[in-house]
């Protein structure tokens, strides 16, 4: 078993969804970004997401890939994704890395994987690349015991469901609508039909993203999924020139934390 499936599993028992934060290196500065991710894991994080800044991250929205143009202006690398990874595994929480196949690539998929868990991570999620395209990375990742965690969306077929659910290691990675990540009014009930239909698959552990900004909606994913992630409403916060301590969950009482313990009544 995992870290990624052992935390997914412990807050299962314990009537809860995970809570994973996506946070970008080196936005605004490497240093802050450090010290956001802390704060994520000491506000009850139990997965961290660090992103790599990518110059054409397809994936996501207005806010991200402003962060993601801001630390590349900066000088940040990949090296100081590993870092950052570093960083969260030390301070408690599981770390993976979400990246784009040309950055993974243009190292090696077998230095990726080592410098990874050289640096504490657990796993990978690449949001331009599928199962099928990616026979080298998989092996590279099965050899050292790093998760592979693929993406499922409302388009996808039954076939590539069943494709992604077989490749995935950890949890596949549920998209909540079609388009970018970015806040949204509401996650709408294409969510539940994707962890559905991804769980039909074989999948084990579902988790969603994409456009999960509140407390509410947060409450609403943990009902059916196995985790919630939130990106663009942290690095937004971070954007804002608020002081983050201010902006984050304090603990597992604030409102995006608690929101993600299921109804006891209600069968995920």
């Amino acid at each position: 078993m995992s870290a990624i499936t052992a935390r997914i599993d412990v807050a299962k028992a314990e009537g809860r969804a995970v809570l994973v934060g996506y946070l970008p290196v080196g936005y605004p500065t490497v240093e802050t970004s450090l010290e956001a991710m802390r704060v994520l894991v000491e506000a009850g994080c139990d997965i961290v997401e660090v992103g790599p800044p990518y110059s054409d991250p397809l994936l996501d929205g207005p806010v991200i890939q402003h962060a993601a143009a801001t630390a590349l202006e900066h000088g940040v690398r990949v090296d100081d994704a590993f870092r950052a990874v570093n960083v969260v595994a030390e301070a408690g929480a599981v770390a993976v890395i979400m990246s784009y196949a040309n950055l993974m690539l243009s190292r090696g998929w077998e230095r990726f994987a080592d410098d990874l868990v050289a640096a504490g991570g657990a796993g990978v999620i690449t949001p331009d690349l599928t199962p099928d395209a990616a026979p080298e990375w998989i092996a590279a990742a099965r050899e050292r015991d790093v998760d592979t965690i693929f993406l499922s969306a409302p388009s996808t077929t039954r076939e590539r469901m069943k494709l992604t659910a077989d490749a995935s290691r950890g949890f596949v990675y549920a998209t909540s609508l079609m388009g970018v990540t970015g806040e949204r009014a509401s996650v709408g009930d294409a969510a539940a039909d994707v962890v559905r239909r991804t769980r039909e698959a074989g999948a084990e552990r579902v988790c969603v993203g994409l456009g999960v900004s509140t407390g509410v909606q947060a409450a609403q994913v943990a009902q059916y999924a196995d985790g919630v992630i939130v990106g663009s409403a942290f690095v937004k916060a971070l954007g804002d020139g608020e002081t983050w301590r201010r902006c984050a969950p304090r603990s597992r009482n604030s409102p995006r934390a608690s929101g993600v313990r299921r109804d006891p009544g209600l069968d995920p």
